[in-house]
């Protein structure tokens, strides 16, 4: 992988705008334009970083990449974001200096996935280890999360920030991350009741629609069609380029990550369900008898009752705090009723509250998972990614507010990089030209004092008593403001529209830093008052769900406050305050972030689009700035040092610094080709070495193979032609009856081992009848022979007694066939090793041949008794199964005949003799698992036995 070792080589047109030769506004553009057609979306500004969105990925973020920048002169690879990153986070590592990191521009520039590359880039030169593994995680992880609950489709960007974020990352002595700390500002909640045309609500509502489960869906009591919820917009629900499902998936997998439980996880969604039912809640109207006109709600459709289930409040409760509002003055309450449009109004109100205060409560539970825990110091990265600067059709109190925040963004980039500097070339005596800019802390100044800034009216129009109205504000600005050269209306002095329309009666325009916008008022009073009733604050206390305590606190009745609670411009202004204030207490770096084009596609570069923003964004007056006095200079002798020059070799004009970079780059490219032709020689010359090398060795053991392959098939054919000779001769000779005979033979090996195979070869002539039939015989022999001769003594026992069971059974006892593959082991009982049968053992004087475990058989009621069947050569004997007691012995010549059915059970009798000795105990009836066994010994005993008569064995069906 080649890497460049200057800003200067192999460049696109300027990549630092400080060296652009000749420095114009049209030189600016058409660098910025030459450099984002080859796919160079960065410039530099000396520090400062100009980020062109090209609306497409570009392969320019990969770990490779993020290798190559680590660790790196700012200047020495060509123009990225990495190496902003890389320049603060090595500043805060090294020199112990606190960073933020400010990223600005139009909405559609770019900001929110600037934000994120620096993130990303930070999170993966710093340390590795588990535990900061799980921190770096968290914070990145973070990002999606309120990007779905913060982020919305606009006319100008698919995925716009509607709130403020700003986020401390806090580092230890090594540079390590330890946590954490988000910030957000003016979340825009009137989004969640109504959208512009073109545009969407917040993008969970979407995801949550598409990408939830249907059991999630049933529990949450939604549907996924669209169109069933008043609060989405559906001209724009869906968007090319978002996945809403997989982005679903992706926000609870961050969530997890972030450390939310799964009942957080559900009591959120649960919530976000409510917003949408909140939607739904049409209201009808009520005569009374005094002639007023009340709200009653008017659920169709039963979407008040699953709120109301989904929150945990009583339905009654509810439907009363949308029909009537209490006041309280002075210890005295006084309760009114709510018309339609009053309901309609507070309605809305609930619905735009609970979830800013949901987005709230994410925040400072992501902070709750994310914060640092160490108590040391800590070092601190900020990363500011805020609402860009906007201009619409139809801008209200909110484009207000975000272009508020714009301008002080702005303010601070011009105290930091353009009059602070010019005071330091002043102080240092530098010889430079002044550099005119514009300041814009005279329009700060015009929204922001305390005394007649548009803010303070605004409050005090709020807070006045008596009828307060759109236009009553816009008379008081009309009355403080006529002579601001910066305010213009209808009525102010500064106007030149008076017979303009484009300027209409109940609007205000003011001269932003970016350009004039127009202001329409309507709306500004109650957005700014953000007004919650006291009776719908109540009802959400009283619900059961786990999180609405804590998002409406003032609700508790016990904690009643009468103090008006502050406006949202207060709240907003003294939040960006505290930014204010925080950025300058960090070391700044900045990301100036452009759209080429307004219809959101690649390759297009809309020259006056961008020059409008490169003229309000100041970016040729820090041009200028910079090139002015020393900073080029520093900058520039740190570029060159990397290159071999010497410092005091800086100090000279641009023109002359391309013209020592042409001999530079001159000189390189000699010696570059000088090493190129020695290396190639060495290289051909090495190669050449080994290929010579190879062939000899190849030759070698390719000839000695060829000389054997040769003399091998020079052998194999002598032998073929010798066998073939052979053959003849014997086949003239003895052909006819050699082959018969061969053909014999040779089938006498397809014969086998078996003694059941009957199977021989064909007798080919009548001669050799006598000499087939004997070789038959001697060859059956043999085998049996051969078969025999495998078996020890004890088998040959066993298959004798195998033998004879099958004559006494075979094709009359049905349970015979089972029996044929268990082997007759005899000693079922064990009984020589079993020490519990050792009085047993004692009694029985002759070798056991037989012991098994039967039943014996009551003829009086047919109940069995187990007992132990022992068999020697002379008795049999039945001893109790638990005490080895010897129950009944008797001698085998007192044993006439043992019947057993045909059948497959296991019965047998043993009948004695009329007379003997033994016939006092009468015939037994047994039974036994063995029984072919034990019928096959007792009869082998009998035939064997010389000096008493063979015992009869009965088999039949009787």
């Amino acid at each position: 992988m080649e890497v460049k070792t200057s800003l200067l080589d192999n460049m696109i047109g300027v990549g630092d705008m400080v060296l652009l030769e000749p420095l114009n506004e049209d030189s600016f553009i058409e660098n910025l334009r030459n450099r984002f057609d080859h796919n160079e979306i960065y410039t530099y500004i000396g520090s400062v970083v100009i980020s062109m969105n090209p609306y497409r990925s570009l392969p320019i973020y990969t770990p490779q990449k993020v290798e190559e920048y680590r660790n790196r002169n700012f200047y020495e690879l060509s123009p990225h974001i990495y190496a902003l990153a890389d320049e603060a986070y090595r500043s805060l590592r090294d020199q112990d200096k606190d960073q933020c990191i400010l990223i600005t521009g139009e909405s559609g520039a770019g900001k929110t996935e600037a934000s994120k590359l620096v993130m990303s880039y930070v999170a993966a030169v710093c340390g590795k280890g588990q535990e900061v593994n799980k921190v770096k995680e968290q914070l990145l992880q973070s990002n999606p999360v309120l990007e779905a609950f913060g982020n919305a489709k606009t006319m100008r960007n698919d995925n716009s920030s509607r709130f403020g974020k700003y986020m401390d990352i806090e580092f230890d002595f090594k540079g390590d991350p330890l946590g954490g700390v988000i910030s957000n500002y003016l979340l825009e909640k009137s989004r969640v009741c109504k959208q512009p045309r073109g545009e969407r609500n917040f993008h969970i509502f979407y995801q949550l629609l598409s990408g939830a489960s249907d059991d999630t869906l049933m529990k949450l009591k939604l549907d996924r069609d669209f169109s069933k919820y008043n609060y989405l917009s559906l001209d724009s629900a869906n968007v090319n380029g978002l996945d809403d499902a997989a982005s679903f998936r992706t926000v609870r997998n961050a969530m997890q990550i972030v450390g939310f439980m799964e009942a957080e996880v559900q009591s959120v969604l649960e919530l976000v369900a409510a917003v949408l039912k909140l939607g739904n809640i049409e209201f009808k109207p009520e005569s009374r008898i005094n002639g007023f006109d009340e709200s009653r709600v008017k659920d169709k459709n039963g979407e008040t009752i699953e709120m109301c289930e989904l929150l945990g409040i009583e339905q009654s409760v509810l439907e009363r705090a949308f029909s009537y509002r209490t006041v309280e003055a002075k210890m005295e309450k006084m309760s009114t009723t709510l018309n339609v449009a009053q309901a309609y109004y507070a309605r809305d109100a609930l619905a735009k509250n609970l979830y800013s205060r949901l987005f709230s409560w994410l925040v400072t539970r992501i902070n709750e998972s994310i914060k640092a825990q160490a108590k040391t110091r800590h070092k601190v990265m900020g990363v500011l990614d805020i609402y860009g600067f906007e201009i619409f059709e139809d801008n209200s109190f909110e484009q207000f507010i975000i272009n508020y925040c714009n301008e002080k963004l702005q303010q601070i980039f011009i105290e930091l990089t353009l009059r602070e500097e010019q005071e330091e070339y002043i102080r240092e005596d530098i010889e430079w030209t002044n550099i005119e800019y514009f300041n814009n802390a005279v329009i700060c100044d015009l929204i922001e004092n305390n005394q007649n800034g548009i803010l303070a009216m605004l409050d005090e129009e709020c807070l006045r008593p008596g009828t307060v109205t759109d236009d009553t504000f816009l008379d008081k600005l009309n009355t403080i403001c006529a002579e601001h050269q910066h305010f213009e209306s209808r009525l102010s002095k500064n106007s030149k529209f008076l017979t303009d329309h484009s300027l209409p009666h109940s609007c205000f325009r003011i001269q932003h830093y970016a350009g004039k916008v127009l202001y329409r008022v309507e709306g500004f009073v109650d957005k700014n008052n953000d007004l919650l009733y006291r009776d719908l604050s109540q009802a959400m206390y009283k619900a059961t769900h786990s999180l609405m305590r804590q998002l409406f606190p003032e609700g508790n009745p016990a904690k009643v406050n009468l103090k008006r609670p502050p406006t949202a411009g207060f709240q907003f202004k003294a939040s960006v305050g505290v930014l204010m204030k925080n950025l300058q207490t960090k070391n700044p770096n900045y990301i100036r972030c452009i759209k080429p084009n307004d219809k959101k596609v690649a390759h297009i570069f809309t020259d006056s689009l961008v020059c409008h923003q490169v003229r309000y964004l100041g970016l040729m007056e820090n041009v200028r700035v910079r090139r002015a006095g020393y900073y080029l200079c520093s900058a520039l002798t740190e570029m060159l040092c990397s290159c071999s020059y010497h410092p005091l070799d800086a100090f000279f004009l641009c023109p002359q610094l391309f013209t020592l970079e042409e001999r530079r780059r001159a000189c390189l490219e000699d010696l570059a080709t000088l090493i190129q032709k020695i290396y190639r020689g060495w290289k051909s010359r090495t190669h050449f070495l080994l290929l010579k090398k190879s062939q000899v060795v190849v030759a070698a053991w390719y000839r000695r193979y060829a000389q054997q392959n040769k003399y091998q098939k020079i052998k194999s054919a002598t032998l073929v032609m010798q066998s073939f000779i052979r053959g003849w001769k014997v086949c003239i000779e003895y052909m006819p009856v050699s082959l018969q005979m061969q053909k014999y033979f040779l089938g006498l090996k397809t014969t086998t081992m078996s003694p059941m195979d009957n199977t021989w070869p064909t007798q080919p002539y009548g001669f050799l009848e006598g000499a087939h039939t004997e070789l038959r015989r001697i060859f059956h022999l043999w085998r049996c022979k051969k078969y025999r001769g495998q078996f020890t003594e004890e088998k040959k026992s066993v298959y004798e007694e195998k033998l004879e069971a099958s004559e006494i059974f075979k094709d009359k006892k049905a349970l015979y066939p089972s029996s044929v593959s268990q082997p007759f082991k005899g000693d079922y009982l064990e009984i020589q090793k079993n020490p519990k049968y050792q009085k047993l053992n004692g009694a029985v004087e002759e070798k056991v041949l037989l012991a098994d475990l039967v039943n014996k058989i009551n003829r009086a009621n047919g109940k069995g008794s187990p007992r132990l069947f022992l068999l020697t050569k002379s008795n049999f004997v039945l001893a109790d199964q638990k005490t080895g007691q010897v129950k009944a012995s008797v001698p085998l010549p007192d044993l006439a005949s043992v019947s057993v059915s045909t059948q497959s059970d296991g019965f047998f009798a043993l009948k004695l003799k009329e007379g003997s000795a033994s016939a006092s105990k009468g015939d037994f009836l047994l039974s036994s698992e063995h029984l072919i066994e034990i019928i096959t010994k007792l009869h082998r005993i009998g035939t064997t036995a010389a000096d008493r008569d063979q015992i009869n064995i009965d088999i039949s069906d009787e």
